[in-house]
């Protein structure tokens, strides 16, 4: 949050002169000296990358015109406009304080916006920076290089415990989570890390609509029937296990000429009740129009066709049979049998 307020109130070419009161402050810092000069951007990636409560505190104060209350004050602000319910700030640099608080929920609800801007996302995962002055900054982030990470904030203090809220993003799904109160690092990552792998494992990539032949439409005059596909191809993302629904709307039959493309119905796919694909229905074949000779061809051959179902069924022919010779005898049953 107080990176994300900075940069919106701050260029990143801004140049901050440490204070006193940011020098001061202790546990994670990258050693800044009062009197020394940074921009805001050196200062942003030395609070996102190994959480220097110095940085975020001289931020702070270049921010709110030299007051550090001022500063928190627009954190809190900004945090009602996102829906942070369950969260109050009381300090920039996060270190424990009684009324400093925040919950699981909100700080996901907060990653997820914070990510929208590109500076945050890009330096929130990087293990290492190298800022003014030499600094080489390495990052408290042990997710880095086994998850597929979008954006990512750690924190320890000993009352919060050890706790992270991190996304993670593969095959156009996004799963952001928050692990809060862990008892060690080891912890924190294994368990964090395990939650984010199994919230992209229920979730993976379905053609939902294809470009097979979805059904017949007939023409009329004797011409053969039209092959209807999509139009386009469509995979999704769904859920694991979640059922899908597929519904056709197409015409049955089609009116001479058919042109190849022609759209002739829609397909759409629920899930849930909520459509998720759609994609137009359209004429595989082309079917020329069929002139006056052809259609009373057409006729003709009909009404021939109609006229033989009304004529009576042939009559059955007696057939009989004389046997000549023996062979065909039954010596056993006739014993009057002529050779």
């Amino acid at each position: 949050m107080t990176v994300l307020v900075a940069l919106e109130h701050a260029s990143l070419d801004d140049v901050v002169t440490v204070t006193p009161q940011a020098a001061g402050i202790g546990e994670s810092t990258i050693g800044l000296r009062s009197g020394e000069r940074l921009s805001v951007r050196d200062l942003a990636i030395a609070a996102l990358v190994p959480s220097a409560n110095d940085a975020a505190t001289a931020l702070a104060v270049h921010v709110g015109r030299g007051s550090v209350a001022r500063f928190v004050s627009m954190m809190n602000l900004k945090a009602r406009s996102l829906g942070l319910t369950s969260t109050h700030f009381v300090n920039p640099h996060g270190l424990d304080q009684r009324g400093h608080v925040s919950s699981a929920r909100d700080l996901t609800t907060l990653l997820i916006a914070a990510l929208r801007d590109p500076f945050i996302r890009t330096w929130s995962t990087r293990s290492t920076a190298t800022i003014a002055g030499g600094r080489v900054l390495a990052s408290t982030d042990g997710l880095i290089g086994k998850l597929p990470l979008l954006g990512a904030k750690t924190g320890h203090t000993d009352a919060a415990g050890w706790s992270q809220v991190a996304a993670v993003e593969r095959d156009g799904v996004r799963i952001t989570a928050s692990l809060l109160g862990a008892r060690s690092e080891g912890q924190r990552n294994a368990e964090l890390g395990s939650l984010l792998a199994w919230g992209l494992a229920q979730y993976h990539p379905v053609r939902v609509i294809d470009t097979r032949v979805y059904g017949l439409a007939e023409t009329g005059y004797g011409q053969p029937p039209v092959r209807v596909v999509a139009r386009r191809a469509v995979v999704r993302i769904v859920r694991v296990a979640r059922p899908l629904v597929e519904r056709v709307a197409m015409s049955s039959a089609l009116a001479l000429p058919v042109a190849r493309g022609q759209q002739v119905g829609e397909v759409r796919v629920f899930a849930g009740g909520r459509v998720i694909a759609r994609a137009p229905l359209v004429a595989a074949d082309a079917v020329p129009a069929v002139g006056t000779a052809g259609k009373i061809e057409w006729y003709a051959r009909r009404t021939v066709h109609h006229l033989l179902k009304l004529l009576p069924p042939r009559a059955a022919t007696l057939r009989r049979e004389r046997f000549l010779g023996g062979s065909r005898c039954d010596h056993h049953r006739h014993s009057q049998c002529r050779a």
